[in-house]
């Protein structure tokens, strides 16, 4: 997630992860050495057919892309974080982002996003994206909640 940024984008970032979280799981399944050789060999073809494997469960088809692109942050002793570009294309919004892979937890970053016939309101535009996640889904995604119980 972004360390910076307007609130609207660290919303917007919440709302990604939470309807990409079965997506992130489904990816870290794979094995982290041959996504770090994929990438590292620009063998991108490889990388696009398990991310369309992976989100093909849970979302319409054409909706989220892996974007040709990735890195790894790989230390001697230390896990793996495999950062992957990627889009979400649905109704009117169109999202470039990149999903970062780590061994227990996964984050995301938005580049870019753009709500063709969106408000001049940015919350409008925030609840554009929700709507638009909840309606590309296969089925709807478990809601993240605090401790108490509570939406977050």
């Amino acid at each position: 997630m972004l360390k910076q940024g307007n609130r609207y984008t660290l919303e917007r970032e919440r709302v990604l992860a939470n309807g990409l979280r079965d997506v992130a799981s489904e990816l870290r399944l794979i094995d982290a050495v041959d996504l770090v050789a994929f990438i590292r060999t620009e063998q991108f073809g490889n990388i696009k057919t398990l991310v369309s494997s992976s989100t093909e469960l849970f979302f319409k088809p054409d909706t989220i892309a892996f974007g040709a692109s990735g890195d790894v942050d790989l230390k001697w002793g230390g896990a793996p974080a495999i950062g992957l570009d990627m889009e979400f294309r649905h109704q009117s919004v169109n999202v470039y982002f990149r999903l970062l892979l780590e061994s227990v937890h996964a984050a995301i970053e938005i580049h870019h996003i753009s709500f063709e016939g969106g408000s001049s309101d940015p919350d409008e535009n925030t609840q554009l994206l929700v709507e638009a996640i909840a309606d590309a889904r296969l089925s709807p995604a478990p809601m993240a909640t605090d401790p108490a119980g509570a939406p977050i």
